[in-house]
């Protein structure tokens, strides 16, 4: 059963509207590290805001900042300056309501655990998922395609496999907010094709704000209502770019004159970055 289904009950929107707040707002923020070789600059100056309910996909060269800025919107990492607003309020409020799932581009999951407990693992710690908004984790490993597997333990699961428990482990509190840092980039085409899709389903059916950093071209501009380009060396806004796609979007579409403006267009920023 497919990652689609998750809000199978819901009726089917053509794409999710948007509101007018933000559910991101990140204004000049910059982010420092000092290291032995002097201080290192991040992130410089972004201004960013992502509207409830919106799919911003990040893109750029290595070393621009996109796993850095996920990571200030998680509140895993402070804003040397600048401010940063995630639902309306600072990070960290955010973070302590479970407002926030979080994807990373390794599964993380621990080793000593099975499929069921890592998937559960959030209900455990830190307070648990907020009343009512627990889902059941054997129907989320249904849903991701992994029925059956509730009693294997990673080393026992493919790739694509230990990436589709890290997501129903992010879904198991039901985030307002999906932070998903690369997380397709070590399957195979075929497999991340096809949660390409999914995601989009879900996304369009729950509502859910996502921001998803890829460094593929193809995939920013499939996935994306916006396509956030980072420039390196200090790590800045390049230039934000609307997809203006119909929807659902289907993999096929890759091969319109429309997407192939798009990437074009995409691609053509990248090499000034």
């Amino acid at each position: 059963m497919a990652l689609a289904a998750l809000e199978r009950d819901r009726p089917r929107s053509v794409v999710t509207p948007l509101k007018t707040e933000a559910a991101v707002d990140l204004s000049q923020v910059c982010v420092r590290f000092t290291t032995e070789r002097g201080t290192i600059t991040a992130l410089e100056g972004i201004d960013l805001k992502v509207p409830t309910g919106g799919f911003l996909t990040l893109l750029g060269p290595s070393g621009c900042g996109k796993s850095t800025l996920l990571r200030v919107v998680a509140d895993i990492l402070q804003p040397s300056s600048g401010t940063a607003t995630v639902l309306g309020g600072p990070p960290a409020a955010a973070r302590s309501r479970r407002d926030i799932g979080f994807v990373f581009q390794d599964a993380a999951l621990l080793p000593w655990r099975t499929v069921l407990e890592n998937v559960t693992l959030p209900l455990e710690v830190g307070g648990g998922a907020p009343k009512g908004r627990a889902r059941d984790p054997r129907e989320l490993l249904e849903l991701v395609g992994l029925s059956g597997w509730e009693k294997a333990f990673p080393h026992e699961l493919s790739g694509g496999m230990r990436q589709r428990v890290s997501i129903a482990r992010a879904l198991v509190s039901s985030p307002k907010l999906l932070l998903m840092d690369e997380p397709f980039g070590a399957l195979d085409e075929i497999t991340r094709d096809r949660l390409n899709e999914e995601l989009l389903s879900v996304w369009e059916r729950t509502g859910t704000t996502i921001l998803f950093v890829t460094h593929s071209i193809y995939e920013a501009a499939f996935l994306g209502q916006q396509v956030l380009l980072l420039a390196a060396r200090p790590g800045r806004v390049q230039e934000l770019v609307p997809v203006d796609l119909p929807s659902p979007r289907r993999i096929a579409m890759r091969e319109t004159p429309q997407f192939v403006s798009l990437v074009t267009r995409l691609r053509s920023v990248l090499e000034i970055c």
